[in-house]
């Protein structure tokens, strides 16, 4: 099965919104796929709902129960530094090493997107992803 690591974007993306990021944990839903998760990406997830979007902590409580059903959760065992501008993003790419994940899928254009591949990991834009899979 395919090992998948979904930037925070894409659970965000996939909660908030549906559309083309909740087709992408339907697949894990179906078992097409499996999912993987850091304890970092998990605090950054509930920070986002609960601080940007400014959801009540039971709700918070609700999709990251949804999230942690299903992702495995992993722990990475290395620390990366200065391969991007955004902190945050190294724990996404740590967990997709701790994971060995085939797939890293991302919204970030900015930092992410750009590497295309980080020491074997092909990461790709959740459009890009469901193209390959079909």
């Amino acid at each position: 099965m395919m090992r998948v690591v979904a930037d925070t974007n894409i659970y965000v993306s996939a909660i908030v919104f549906g559309g083309t990021c909740e087709a992408i944990l339907a697949l894990a839903r179906a078992h097409v796929i499996e999912l993987y998760l850091s304890s970092a990406m998990h605090g950054e997830l509930r920070s986002v709902l609960g601080q940007t979007f400014g959801w009540p902590s039971s709700r918070v409580k609700e999709a990251l129960a949804e999230i942690t059903g299903l992702a495995s959760l992993v722990r990475p065992t290395v620390r990366l530094s200065g391969i991007v501008a955004d902190d945050a993003d190294h724990r996404i790419l740590e967990c997709a090493l701790a994971a060995r994940a085939d797939f890293l899928v991302t919204g970030d254009k900015r930092h992410l997107l750009p590497l295309k591949t980080f020491r074997g990991v092909q990461i790709v834009s959740p459009r890009a992803f469901l193209d390959l899979l079909r």
